[in-house]
């Protein structure tokens, strides 16, 4: 399997916030935004590794700011991490001004995704290999992220995080 750049996995859609869209503040629903992230992140995912893949987790989502009915939104996503057949997908959500077209960032979201094959099974992914800073420090903590997961769902010792004990224990 050839290993892939984040580049190679980028995946944007850009969307326009309709009034079937939003709460009855006028704001996009959190819960169609999830959505939206939910569709571009798995792009990503099946770019990376051109196979079928399910969503495995959300593992964080940041509403950092409403956005308003009318805007426009792009999401872009990116594999930050290969594991064996999981992948963490990150998502950056902007919001355009509508009079000078600058870009504002204004969530952020970091989905799991696993690849499987055609009884539904997990398979193997190609390794991801990181090319600039951001991605280099997505990459990095993606394993701390991964290990605070399994140790939480009880799937791991907190002694067997490696990287977690560098992080607290400054191993």
């Amino acid at each position: 399997m050839k290993a892939k750049t984040a580049k190679e996995t980028l995946a944007i859609t850009t969307k326009l916030v309709l009034p079937n869209d939003t709460n009855t503040l006028g704001n996009l629903f959190g819960g169609e935004l999830l959505a939206w992230m939910d569709v571009i992140s798995s792009i990503s995912a099946h770019r990376h590794c051109k196979r079928v893949v399910v969503t495995a987790a959300v593992n964080n989502v940041s509403f950092q700011q409403p956005i308003k009915e009318a805007s426009i939104v792009t999401l872009e996503a990116k594999v930050s991490r290969a594991f064996t057949s999981s992948m963490e997908i990150f998502v950056d959500v902007f919001v355009e001004d509508n009079v000078t077209g600058e870009k504002v960032k204004s969530n952020e979201a970091i989905y799991t995704f696993v690849a499987v094959d055609q009884n539904g099974g997990p398979i193997a992914v190609p390794e991801l290999i990181p090319e600039t800073d951001l991605e280099k420090q997505r990459f990095e903590g993606a394993l701390r992220r991964k290990q605070l997961g399994l140790i939480l769902a009880g799937k791991m010792k907190p002694n067997d995080a490696g990287e977690l004990k560098k992080l607290f224990m400054g191993e």
